[in-house]
């Protein structure tokens, strides 16, 4: 099970560091990633970029899993 603070998201913040919303395609968000990519590069050019990359590190390192539907036993 992965949720917060689980090492999936450890990646996708790392990822995300280095690339904002790389993490979020991580975590199979595609237009979430490619929202967090495009506003970084743009507000980059008027350097405000760093609040939209600490934001795509923060939001992959908080994502949290939709939860399935089916129940679990635990056997």
């Amino acid at each position: 099970m992965s949720g917060q603070g689980s090492g999936g998201n450890v990646i996708a913040a790392l990822a995300s560091f280095f690339i904002p919303g790389l993490g979020q395609l991580l975590q199979g968000s595609f237009l979430k990633a490619l929202v967090f990519f495009v506003l970084t590069a743009v507000f980059w050019v008027i350097l405000l970029g760093w609040v939209f990359h600490l934001w795509a590190i923060i939001d992959a390192a908080l994502y949290d899993p939709p939860k399935s539907s089916q129940r679990s036993y635990g056997y």
